[in-house]
């Protein structure tokens, strides 16, 4: 992509990323994501009705007499991104690629991140670690974090969300917000221990991504299909009914197997298809969330 035509793009989604994060989610987003939990600040003598819980063992030791370990509220949030960048995030059958929602709501998110005064980083992974932006503020770090899901060419094609979870749990000491953005074209009961892992650790949402076609097949006679991840071909007859049901009951099977584990986890979700609103489906979680809070 040339230089110019990249900054129109990134300056397009400015636009529209920032006026959505400005008009619509700014409230929705501090509410929904407002429990920041404790931080360290200092230590003081114990003073009755202290929580003895919170004796510093080293420091009464060192002067023999209690000392307890004050928090505070902390006032700034991290969060991350991280971005399924896999071949299948360049399908889709309507006006946009699963890949461009994929760009639009994190460019939204960033936005709304800054516009509350908390660092945004991202993570972006196949079936491995493609790039990591390190969490930071201001404007020049959310465009440069826009440039790169707009430019972004990734090594492989494949997917492993496990392994961007155990990268994630091991990379950020402190807790985090942390947004993961796929289509979950995955072995969906594998997720289960490294997505419960990093959600003990931090606070874990998950947005599907997918395309009206990967829910059902339309009525066209014989198709080529080639799968994105491993550039394998099938041929399907999509005027049988038989074929056309079969397909739907897999998605609504593994629709379904999401849908439990990321409820049994304890996972806020939200699955957005490429022809919807999803500006509706962002303020509908982050309602959901602050209900809960």
């Amino acid at each position: 992509m040339e230089a110019s035509d990249l900054l129109k793009k990134v300056r397009k989604i400015e636009i529209k990323s920032r006026g959505l994060s400005r008009n619509i989610f700014a409230g929705e987003y501090h509410s929904a994501f407002k429990g920041r939990g404790m931080a360290f600040s200092e230590v003081r003598e114990y003073q009755y009705g202290d929580d003895i819980r919170n004796i510093d063992w080293n420091v009464t030791a060192r002067y023999n007499r209690p000392f307890v370990k004050i928090y505070e509220e902390e006032r700034e949030m991290t969060v991350m991104l991280l971005i399924d960048v896999s071949g299948s995030g360049n399908f889709g059958t309507s006006v946009k690629m699963k890949r461009d929602v994929i760009t639009e709501i994190a460019a939204i998110l960033s936005f709304s991140a800054i516009s509350n005064n908390d660092k945004i980083g991202v993570i972006f992974f196949s079936d491995r670690i493609e790039k990591f932006i390190p969490p930071k503020k201001g404007s020049t770090h959310i465009l440069r974090i826009i440039s790169e899901l707009l430019e972004f060419k990734p090594t492989s094609r494949k997917t492993d969300i496990e392994g961007a979870l155990r990268y994630l749990t091991n990379a950020m000491k402190r807790r985090a917000t942390v947004f993961v953005i796929s289509d979950f074209l995955v072995d969906i009961p594998s997720l289960e221990q490294s997505l419960s892992i990093a959600n003990n650790k931090h606070d874990v949402v998950a947005l599907h991504i997918y395309d009206e076609r990967e829910r059902e097949l339309p009525d066209v006679g014989m198709v080529k299909l080639k799968d994105a991840e491993t550039g394998e071909y099938l041929w399907v007859d999509t005027s049988s009914k038989q074929a056309r049901e079969a397909y739907a009951k897999y998605w609504i099977s593994k629709k379904k197997k999401l849908d439990n584990l990321l409820s049994k986890i304890g996972l806020d979700y939200i699955s957005i298809g490429n022809r919807e609103d999803y500006v509706k489906s962002l303020v509908a979680l982050f309602k959901r969330r602050e209900r809960k809070l």
